[in-house]
């Protein structure tokens, strides 16, 4: 902008030379000059050319100068705002970042839980070491450690972040251009002023990071000395489970009989052993809080789906006073424990012993309140008592370390067991009695794990005698509890398929008959294989075992570029099978027939989830498939080639198959019809039964069902009586005499409309007269159905009631009838 000012300068300067010019060449006593002849011939004043040049030189120069100056104000202009920017941003994440006071609180409770989980091992030992107190410590502490690498990883990147800041505050306060200061005193005064109101701004905000990276640094110390201790008691930990596992069989402790040589207070070690077991539980539960609703909510849909089950059954009086067979239905919120707490316990990751044994104890104790008045007495007896004794297993396993008092009482339990082992397997007569003959082998494999727990304990083999106590109660209530739930089950299925032989809405939907009537082989398989895994928990050899293949399962694996492990795979194939599961389940519980008409009240039915279902499966498949390739770990791009690839499919030989693709997805969205529509398609009467990816499911009136491809079912003339209110118009032609007073034969059918509660009063039924007919005139009735599924039905009750109507009142229905008149034949010619 200044160079628009000497630039009309200059043209002024040159214009008066010019002037000056002329005036030295009509003057002629300024001939003494020098003069400077230009290529024109034109005379220019040597000393003014050099003026001229001097100016345009300086002139050079401030322009120069000048567009500096303006381009350092513009970058410290830029600055000015960077610096406050990252101030603000400063300020608000030191304002809202880590709760410093929180970590340091919960750190004090990490000590406090550390202390806890060294008892018994690192302070206040006792002559042994047991396999459940250290397991116990371990699970823990590596709660406690994964508690504290979440605190060091969160100060880590708030000391990253505000390095960052700092650094960025720095580089930006120290930057060169911000000390190019004016040459114009004024202006060089109000710089001055704003350099001082940012440093001004900045110097608290650099002291506020100064002192959060002090508090952090000193959070950190802390943190990095937690993780290293808890790691250190960890590895010491696993040193003692191993030599443990190696002496498992030499002797631990003194005789039974004899004096030990160490004994801590019974109540110290119930006491500490109480605080262990309810850190353990309260751990778990808090890092596996998303399972325990889910299996809250299995139970809850159980328990929903027994209770409707037993209504039908109620309802159709189908329910026994002895519940023979029906035994799921006597209880149906403690059926849906006992089958949901045994079969989804194995969706818990490595379940602590107290969280096991809890759900073991609940779902014991609702079969204990189902077999109550269904199995005999004695078996009742049996049951009881090894519940008892299986409680107080239970009860001796939470114990964590060794005490004479203990030795004895597991003595006692043990020849408990043993006794009662013996006297059930000796008593013959009784096994006719059982419903689960399996049941008596686990009962006499309990009396042999109860003489080894017995000889160890009287012998001083503490640990493995108490791995076998507690083995020997839980594979037999675990046993039972297994096949009661396979019996249930199986009770379950094949009671929903005597009832149903097709879906209906108080089973929301489960057909029975894609079911079976029984539970698949494979389950009783996984049943076993539970059984067995659940048992070899109490055995450390066991863990040691499967360590092997866990580390199997967790090895990565390379392909090309990508990386993976079996546990991915593993990962990737459940969620997708989950996925359509759930899909499945989705299109059994929320089908809706939708079979508008009056409901109770005398409202329409509301459409459900019908129209939605095929969109809602979608959706759930989807979002399987998403979450199954982000948990195998597939990056996005490797989808993106699947895509490509699929779409050169498409365009070569699956337009049929997408185009039933996109049409099912046109009637999701559009809904032209849903499930449970009345429709009629090429003369073909029925009712959508379902709405799939590729196609449809029509069930005709004869039973069959019509399987029709998306693409043809949007592109047929389809009947859809239930999107108009699923009533329908009929008409009916009646004969009546010419002789007959038609008023009265009018009065009378509207009589017998009227009277028919399934016809529509609006709109109003009709009586038309419409044509003198060659033996009756024919009356036309016109009304509307309320439902589209009865028009045969009433136009046949219709019939009989005007015929009725019309004998009562001596109104005649001529049938056609001909006269036939025998013309004689005319004699012959010539005849007499």
């Amino acid at each position: 902008m200044k160079a628009i000012p000497r630039l009309f300068l200059l043209c002024v300067l040159l214009v008066a030379g010019c002037l000056a010019t002329v005036q030295a060449q009509d003057t002629s006593h300024h001939a003494a000059d020098s003069v400077y002849i230009t290529p024109e011939g034109d005379t220019v004043s040597s000393a003014f050319v050099k003026r001229l040049l001097r100016f345009a030189a300086v002139s050079r120069k401030r322009s120069v100068a000048d567009r500096q100056r303006d381009k350092a104000v513009m970058l410290q202009d830029d600055l000015f705002e960077n610096l406050k920017k990252t101030m603000q941003r400063t300020r608000t994440y030191l304002h809202s970042g880590i709760d410093t006071a929180g970590i340091s609180a919960d750190l004090t409770h990490v000590e406090r839980w550390y202390t806890i989980a060294g008892d018994g091992i690192f302070v206040n030992g006792g002559v042994v070491q047991t396999y459940r107190n250290l397991a116990s410590s371990y699970n823990m502490l590596l709660v406690l450690q994964n508690r504290v690498q979440q605190h060091k990883q969160e100060l880590d990147n708030y000391q990253r972040r505000l390095s960052q800041f700092r650094y960025q505050l720095d580089s930006l306060s120290s930057d060169p251009v911000l000390f190019a200061f004016p040459t114009d005193s004024a202006v060089l005064s109000k710089y001055v002023q704003k350099l001082m109101m940012v440093a001004v701004e900045v110097n608290p905000v650099d002291s506020t990071i100064e002192k959060a990276m002090s508090n952090v640094q000193a959070l950190q110390a802390k943190v990095n000395m937690q993780v290293y201790r808890i790691e250190s008691a960890k590895d010491e930990i696993e040193v003692y489970q191993r030599t443990l596992y190696r002496t498992n069989f030499e002797k631990e402790v003194t005789a039974l009989w004899e004096p030990p040589a160490v004994d801590r207070p019974l109540q110290e070690i119930i006491a500490v052993s109480w605080k262990k077991g309810w850190l353990t539980l309260r751990f778990y539960t808090e890092n596996n809080a998303g399972l325990v609703a889910l299996l809250l909510l299995l139970v809850l849909l159980s328990a929903i789906y027994i209770r409707s089950l037993k209504k039908i059954y109620r309802q159709k009086n189908l329910l026994r006073n002895d519940f023979a067979g029906q035994l799921l239905l006597r209880y149906p919120v403690l059926s849906a424990l006992i089958i949901v707490l045994n079969i989804f316990q194995f969706l818990f990751p490595q379940p602590p012993f107290v969280f096991s044994a809890l759900l073991w104890v609940v779902s014991a104790i609702s079969l204990t309140l189902v077999f109550r008045g269904f199995i005999t007495r004695y078996w009742m007896r049996v049951w009881v008592i090894m519940l008892l004794l299986f409680l107080l297993a239970c009860g001796n396993n939470t114990i964590l370390q060794a005490s004479g008092p203990e030795r004895w009482f597991m003595a006692a339990l043990s020849l408990a067991g043993l006794v009662t082992g013996i006297a059930v397997w000796v008593k013959k007569q009784h096994r006719s009695e059982l419903r689960e003959g399996w049941i008596v082998y686990f009962i006499g494999f309990l009396a042999l794990l109860e003489v080894l727990a017995l000889v160890g304990n009287c012998f001083g083999r503490y640990n493995m005698s108490k791995s076998l106590l507690t083995g020997g109660y839980f594979n037999v209530i675990i046993a039972i509890m297994f096949l009661w739930t396979v019996r249930l089950i199986n009770e379950g299925l094949s009671l929903a398929f005597e009832v149903y032989s097709g879906q209906d809405r108080k089973l929301f939907y489960l057909n029975p008959q894609r079911v079976g009537a029984k539970a698949p082989g494979w389950f009783y398989v996984f049943m076993i294989v539970g059984w067995f895994i659940l048992f070899g928990r109490n055995f450390y050899a066991f863990r040691l075992a499967s360590r092997p293949v866990k580390d199997f399962l967790s090895q990565e694996h390379q392909v090309g570029d990508y990386s993976f492990t079996i546990n991915t795979l593993f990962l990737f194939i459940g969620i997708m099978g989950v996925s359509v599961i759930v899909s499945r389940i989705v299109s059994w519980f929320a089908s809706d027939k939708h079979l508008a008409g009056t409901g109770t009240g005398g409202r329409e039915d509301k459409p459900g989830l019908g129209s939605w279902l095929l969109l809602i499966r979608i959706a759930i498949i989807s979002l399987g498939l998403f979450l199954a390739f982000a948990a195998a770990g597939i990056p996005m791009d490797k989808i993106a080639i699947i895509l490509g690839a699929l779409g050169v499919g498409i365009g070569f030989g699956l337009q049929t198959l997408v185009n039933n693709l996109v049409s099912g997805l046109i009637i999701a969205f559009e809904k032209p019809v849903n499930v449970g529509d009345a429709v009629e398609i090429d003369n073909q009467a029925g009712t959508m039964k379902s709405i799939g990816f590729r196609s449809s499911v029509i069930a005709t009136g004869d039973g069959a069902d019509l399987v029709m491809p998306n693409g043809d079912l949007l592109n047929s003339h389809l009947i859809n009586r239930t999107l108009g209110g699923n009533k329908r118009q009929l008409t009916l032609v009646v004969g009546v005499a010419y002789d007959t007073d038609l008023r009265k034969a009018e009065q009378l059918l509207k009589e017998v409309l009227e009277a028919d509660d399934r016809i529509l009063r609006y709109p109003a039924p009709l009586v038309l007269f419409s044509e003198f007919n060659t033996s009756a005139i024919d009356a036309k009735l016109l009304f509307w159905v309320k439902h589209s599924n009865d028009p045969f039905l009433v136009k046949s009750e219709l019939i009989v009631a005007v015929h009725q109507s019309f004998q009562l009142n001596h109104i005649s229905i001529p049938f056609p009838q001909s006269d036939v008149h025998i013309a004689p034949r005319p004699p012959a010619p010539g005849a007499a």
